[in-house]
């Protein structure tokens, strides 16, 4: 089965839902969040299914797959989050 499919199968985007952003399909766990934990915090994919109960390895090697495959738009909504947050912690010190 090709990475495209099998992305299709377990990642789904949704305007209703985490603001559209790509997530695991019946989760409101974002690839973001997992491509985070996957390169930044260097969990592999069992400890990141450990984190996450429900979470089978089949869906976070999809969120893997479809993170390197959408790996600029994806970095690109962490640091736009990473701004948000850091402009909340200014204003509220």
């Amino acid at each position: 089965m090709s990475s495209y499919l099998v992305q299709q199968k377990y990642i789904v985007q949704d305007k209703e839902i985490c603001g559209g952003q790509p997530r695991v399909v019946g989760t409101r766990i974002k690839v973001q969040h997992i491509a985070l934990e996957y390169e930044r915090l260097g969990w592999s994919a069992d400890q990141i299914c450990d984190a996450h109960p429900g979470l089978t390895l089949a869906q976070v090697h999809a969120a893997i797959s479809y993170y390197h495959d959408h790996r600029n738009e994806i970095d690109e909504s962490i640091r736009k989050d990473e701004e948000f947050a850091n402009r909340l912690r200014e204003e509220s010190s």
